[in-house]
């Protein structure tokens, strides 16, 4: 769920929401802490004073900070503002490290996201899946097609052929004067 601040509604959050900030960072999928935050409706900076208590829990496959070039490319991709800001790197979680996080937060709140964002984690896996098994199938019939192309074309010139054969062989169709 995410809280509208002007109108202070509870907007119900959707794997879809949290599919749209996952993101592809050295090779693993990451939530920054930022959109964690937000999530988890605490300020960015508990969160991340949170995690430094308890850095024991969040090993290198948990989570990583950014470098300043990772953080330029991820803010030209989602078109943030350049006045205000951080002072230090983002930290990415990885879906273990979100895992770790509502042991740490350890809030009904915490739970509640972390349930969403397992779901939007595997939901993604299955979407890669499916590609993946697309993309196989769709390469081993460009091998098939490969394989038999020369079948393919030498049938269809041999068509070709025997139907202009024919048009010249045929006779006149109907009466003479």
């Amino acid at each position: 769920m995410k809280t509208n601040k002007e109108t202070s509604l509870i907007v119900p959050v959707t794997t879809g929401f949290i599919e749209r900030r996952i993101k592809i960072v050295r090779g693993q999928k990451v939530l920054i802490d930022s959109d964690l935050a937000e999530l988890y409706q605490v300020p960015t900076k508990y969160l991340n004073q949170i995690v430094r208590r308890n850095i024991s829990r969040f090993p290198e496959d948990f989570m990583l900070q950014l470098t300043s070039e990772e953080y330029q490319n991820l803010r030209l991709q989602i078109a943030t503002s350049s006045w205000g800001g951080r002072r230090n790197m983002p930290y990415a979680f990885t879906e273990l490290g979100v895992a770790m996080l509502s042991s740490v937060l350890n809030s009904e709140r915490a739970v509640q996201m972390n349930i969403f964002i397992m779901r939007a984690f595997v939901a993604l896996r299955q979407l890669l899946e499916t590609h993946a098994e697309l993309i196989a199938k769709i390469n081993a019939l460009e091998r098939e097609q490969k394989e038999q192309g020369n079948d393919i074309a030498d049938i269809s010139i041999a068509i070709t052929k025997l139907l202009k054969e024919k048009d010249r062989l045929r006779s006149a169709i109907g009466f003479e004067v």
